[in-house]
């Protein structure tokens, strides 16, 4: 018969990774995997739901930023499971110990939802850099380095938002074009 192991039980690592570094960093990874977790369901749900003349262009790059944020929390929880730590998986867990909230259900303008996903990007990076600077101090340079990778995607990721959300440059090129020609 299967005994079932609890999921915060320590298992001991093959990495020689401290049961107290790997707890630590155990619970930073699981909050993080929580996230992008709830991030994931929220750029689907978006790449479901997007109307408008950009269309196909933000229908994929909804497509592409889950599909990227799926790889992350793969990755996550497989470090959680090096670590010998089991990965928060129950839905009602995640929404628990998740960092960041996923929108109220409901569809959005498309403005409103990158506005909710640059904001949850943001938030990520921010507790992000924070993980990373644990992990430095207690030395888990695996973790360290991993997590520097999820941060410059995420960072990435929140800069393409934050052009979709920026001015039609079209229509600012031509106003200051007219102006320059009213001044000559």
């Amino acid at each position: 018969m299967n005994k079932l192991r609890k999921q915060k039980e320590y298992e001991g690592n093959p990495v020689g990774l401290s049961k107290e570094t790997a707890v630590e960093m155990a619970k930073h990874l699981d909050r993080h995997l929580a996230s992008f977790m709830t991030l994931y369901h929220q750029y689907h749900k978006h790449h479901w739901m997007v109307e408008g003349p950009q269309f196909r262009d933000l229908h994929l790059f909804f497509e592409e930023n889950y599909q990227q944020v799926h790889d992350i929390f793969d990755k996550l929880a497989e470090r959680l499971t090096v670590m010998g730590i089991a990965p928060t998986c129950h839905p009602a867990n995640v929404a628990k110990i998740a960092y960041i909230q996923h929108e109220e259900e409901g569809v959005y303008r498309i403005r409103e939802s990158l506005e909710h996903d640059m904001e949850a990007e943001k938030h990520i990076a921010v507790e992000l850099r924070k993980s990373i600077k644990k992990a430095f101090e207690l030395g888990d340079y695996a973790t360290k380095s991993l997590l520097e990778g999820v941060l410059l995607k995420t960072e990435d990721r929140a800069h393409h938002i934050e052009h979709f959300l920026g001015e039609d440059s079209l229509s600012i090129g031509f106003l200051h074009k007219d102006k320059d020609l009213a001044h000559n």
